[in-house]
Formats: C-alpha cells, structure tokens, sequence
C-alpha cells in the first residue's frame, strides 16, 4: 500500500509482505515495558485538567453561567482519556504491580460510572475470543452473519436491525450502559461475590461523590454537568470501540479455524485519529496493535508503529472513513466481509 498526495491510504498492485502475528507477538515484548514515571504523568495530565474543569464549570453553573456547559466536549474527552487509563490497569499495563492496576482502577472506575472488577473480566473474555464466531457475546457488539440473520423469523429480524441502527448504537446505547447496566454485575451473577461488590461499592462511592457535590454546588448543578459529561464519554467510547471491530475487512472464523493471533491482528483496526484526538483517546485507534499485545502501554503504541511501519497500513482508516462502517451489519461468511443489510438483500435477489 502507499501513501498518495491526499494522504488516504490506496490499494497498489504490490501486496506488502505478510506479517507473522506470532512471530510478532514476540518481538513486541520489550514494549511491554512499564515506565512508572511516564504512567504518574499521563495520569496527572488526564485528572488535574479533568477535575479542574469539572470544579470550574460546577461553579460556574450553580452561579448561573450556563454558557459553562459549552465546555462539555472538553470534560467529556477527559474523561474518556480516564477510561482508557482504567483500561491499561485492567490489562495490567500501567502500573509495575498487578494490585497497583486494580486498586487504580477501582478507584477510576468511580469516575467513569464503570465497576472495574466486571467490567475487566468482560473485556478479557472479549479480547480471549474476538473474531471468533463461536463465542460471540462477551464484550461486543452483536454480529450476525448473513446465514444467521437470513434463519431468523420476521420479528427477530426486526429487533435485529433496531439494535444495529446507528440512534439506538450510539444515542440510546451508551447512556444504557454507563448509566444502568454497569449498575449490576449483569452476565456475572452468579460468577462469584467480587462482581457483586464490584458493582455496589462503585456505586456507593459514586453516590458518596454525587452527594458531596450537590452539597456545595446543588442538584441541578451537579446533575447538569456530571451526566452530560458522562454521556460524552461514553458516546465517544463506544464509537471508538465500534469502529475497532465493526471494519469492512473484519476478521471472522469458526472455532475450528480461528486462530487467536490471527484474529487479534486482523480483527482489528487502526482508526489514525488526528491530534488533540489521539491524546484525548489515549492512541487506542492503535488498536490492532493492542489487541496483539495487551500488555503495551497506551503511551508506547506510537513506538511500535515508529518500529514497524507496515502496522501503521494495516487496516488504517480515518476519521473521515469511521463513519461508513455504521452501515455494515452483519457477515458474509462467502466473501470474508462484513455488509450492510442493502448488501445482503441484493445478494439474496441475485441467488
């Protein structure tokens, strides 16, 4: 692939040479490194920002200045940089020790709405089995192939393409999740006490926190700024976790031919976000590579693309192109690629 004057990435007739997701998971490894100092920085240039402009906009509002909210997006990308910090603990890639991760976590998990506890082992059971159509369920976005979706009865069909409209995946979804869902160790119940304490201890500290600013600040004022806030983070994050996996050239097998390297690379995009973005989403549009090796610190994924360029390529899309992939619903087991329900009826006609 090459480079052109408009700066997309174009097709050539020369194929890059084929990359060994094994071999690299390997060569990968000395950028597991933890750099504690760099990790305090990163994390005090999220939070001091974040919490100054969260106490200067409850000010301002309480005090009448509603014109405060504008800076909403601001507070919002802040906290979604905090998630992404939550997520690196999760994977045990921001501390040097594995209780430092989780007990950061827990504690940042009370600002972005999200019991670390559930939400970790979700993820993990979502990074052990992404592309895998066997295990679909744990952390994802619900994918249906053509096959599947075609077997369907009228009213499944229905609901199908409901919860794959764009309003309901990123308007309704987000405050779903962030709001109530992760208020319960839903999908984990019965997976054991941490889960529930998870959920409920996040929740009382939430509550804690909730009250001591309506104390200072009042009701509305509170509520006017930290939800909204919360609703932009959320929104962003599951735009960005959509987009990760939900590419036209996905990668999708049966169990018995998946394999986890593979799948890991492939599976995921590179969405080559411009700045400020890529600091405010912590490079997780690098997200091919940290699928490969979860271990990497967000803030070293510019190194391993710098070290190999050709990952840089590899299912890149941009900002511009990240807005297509709303359209790609379900996938063609034929062709190797997810299409969009236009697609499959066409396809469907033609057979």
């Amino acid at each position: 692939m090459k480079l052109d004057v408009m700066n997309e990435w174009q097709p050539t007739d020369t194929p890059a040479p084929a990359l060994d997701p094994r071999k690299l998971v390997g060569e990968l490894k000395p950028f597991t490194a933890v750099h504690t100092g760099r990790s305090i920085w990163e994390l005090t240039a999220t939070l001091v920002p974040f919490f100054a402009l969260i106490l200067a906009m409850l000010w301002a509002v309480s005090a009448g200045y509603l014109a405060a909210l504008l800076l909403l997006p601001v507070s919002g990308l802040l906290l979604l940089r905090t998630f992404i910090i939550q997520h690196d603990c999760g994977h045990g890639a921001y501390l040097a020790k594995r209780t430092s991760n989780d007990w950061l976590g827990r504690m940042l998990g009370v600002l972005t709405f999200t019991p670390y506890d559930c939400w970790r082992r979700s993820h993990t059971l979502h990074h052990a089995s992404t592309g895998n159509l066997d295990a679909r369920g744990f952390g994802d976005v619900d994918t249906l192939t053509v096959a599947e979706f075609r077997a369907l009865k009228p009213f499944q069909r229905l609901m199908y393409r409901i919860y794959r409209h764009p309003v309901v995946l990123f308007g309704i979804a987000p405050a779903y999740l962030f709001m109530l869902r992760h208020r319960l160790p839903i999908g984990l119940m019965r997976d054991g006490r941490q889960y529930w304490v998870s959920a409920l201890g996040t929740n009382l500290a939430m509550a804690g926190m909730f009250a001591a600013l309506m104390a200072f600040f009042g009701v509305g004022a509170t509520l006017m700024v930290l939800l909204p806030t919360v609703l932009v983070a959320a929104t962003a994050g599951v735009w960005l976790f959509y987009v990760q996996h939900q590419f036209e050239q996905a990668h999708w097998d049966k169990a018995d031919a998946w394999k986890f390297h593979e799948a890991a690379l492939h599976g995921s995009s590179h969405l080559d976000l411009p700045q400020p973005l890529r600091w405010f989403t912590g490079n997780i549009g690098m997200h091919h590579v940290h699928h490969l090796a979860s271990r990497i610190p967000f803030y070293r994924l510019p190194n391993v693309l710098a070290a190999y360029p050709q990952l840089a390529s590899l299912n890149r899309m941009t900002i511009r192109e990240a807005f297509k992939p709303f359209l790609l619903t379900l996938w063609d087991e034929d062709q190797r690629r997810l299409i969009s329900f236009r697609e499959a009826k066409a396809t469907a006609a033609a057979a």
